[in-house]
């Protein structure tokens, strides 16, 4: 095989299938054989052209899954066949303040997977091999994919404050991430309320590990929240700032929110909010590749599983446009074996 098929996206919504030519992985960088990649609500950033040159042409995916085929020079911790992911963060530098602190997340020199470099929207694709996560044997390469970026978002998220075993833990949204995040939070040990719209999602968020039910659409989730004793953390997953807003009122004294989901609208709290109970807010992005394995061994644990929806490899935008439009429950995963 000296070439392989892999998805451009350039300009604006544009997915165009094209063949390229198989090279060898640069120094410090692997080459994979795709076996899945997630479908992800980030991936906008690439299809509908939020990069700063939307004419590059740039092969959108960041949860992969697949086997090593070639290394390159000075890679010795990995070898052809290992099974191995790729998430949103492509590989830290070791040499940046950051790095050298021990803070690999926020690496001044780390590419986002099919973003600013290739994705896995791909029969191949190429990493550093600081960003590689071992898949653990077991778990089959769909159900990987998924939790390398939206399992391993909402579980650092859950982790961002100290939390005690039994406190109460929000999860606002029951989508891609808030369907993952609420089978953490009950595995964690924590009591768990969901915050969504409508009754009719109540027996799901049950199901996914909920002790408690809020419906926004008929109770002040802040009020609510504040009436079962206040949540020791809040995960906020839906892509709205405005329906965040009521959340810190929600809080425990020393609470924290933490906000997963990426709105084009602002969060506006009321200072007296934060002062008064000493609450705290906070973006989570994700986290590295060594948290990404513990987050797979955890997940492989303890049963967590996405639900996912899989199309083949050559309907890529079909499965763009169907995480787009919301109906799907809850990821999309391209199976290139299908």
């Amino acid at each position: 095989m000296s070439a392989y098929r892999a998805f451009e996206a350039t300009g604006v919504h544009q997915l165009r299938l094209v063949e390229r030519e198989l090279v060898d992985p640069e120094p410090g960088h692997v080459r994979l054989r795709v076996e899945a990649c997630g479908v992800c609500h980030s991936d906008v950033l690439a299809v509908e052209g939020l990069r700063p040159d939307p004419s590059r042409p740039v092969v959108p995916g960041h949860e992969i899954v697949g086997v090593i085929d070639a290394v390159g020079a000075g890679v010795t911790a990995w070898r052809p066949g290992d099974r191995v992911g790729v998430g949103f963060l492509n590989g830290h530098c070791w040499e940046c303040e950051p790095c050298r602190r021990g803070d690999f997340v926020n690496c001044l020199d780390q590419e986002q997977t099919g973003t600013t470099i290739d994705g896995g929207y791909a029969e191949v694709t190429y990493a550093r091999a600081s960003g590689l996560v071992r898949i653990p044997d077991g778990m089959p390469a769909v159900e990987a994919a998924p939790l390398l970026c939206a399992g391993l978002t909402t579980l650092t998220g859950l982790q961002q404050a100290p939390t005690r075993a039994g406190a109460l833990v929000a999860v606002q949204g029951i989508g891609g991430l808030g369907h993952l995040a609420l089978q953490y939070a009950r595995s964690l040990g924590h009591r768990v309320a969901a915050i969504a719209r409508g009754q009719e999602k109540e027996r799901l968020a049950r199901e996914l590990g909920a002790h408690e039910y809020i419906d926004s659409t008929v109770t002040d989730p802040g009020t609510a929240l504040a009436d079962l004793g206040g949540a020791s953390v809040i995960v906020a997953t839906a892509s709205s700032g405005t329906s965040m807003n009521p959340l810190v009122r929600g809080l425990a004294p020393g609470g924290t929110l933490v906000v997963v989901g990426a709105a084009p609208d602002p969060l506006t709290v009321a200072t007296a909010d934060l002062i008064f109970g000493t609450r705290h807010i906070a973006g989570s992005l994700t986290g590295s590749s060594i948290q990404n394995e513990d987050n797979l061994a955890f997940s492989l644990a303890h049963g967590i599983r996405p639900a996912t929806e899989t199309m083949p490899f050559t309907q890529a935008m079909d499965a763009y446009e169907r995480m787009l439009s919301g109906k799907a429950r809850f990821r999309v995963v391209l199976d290139m074996n299908a």
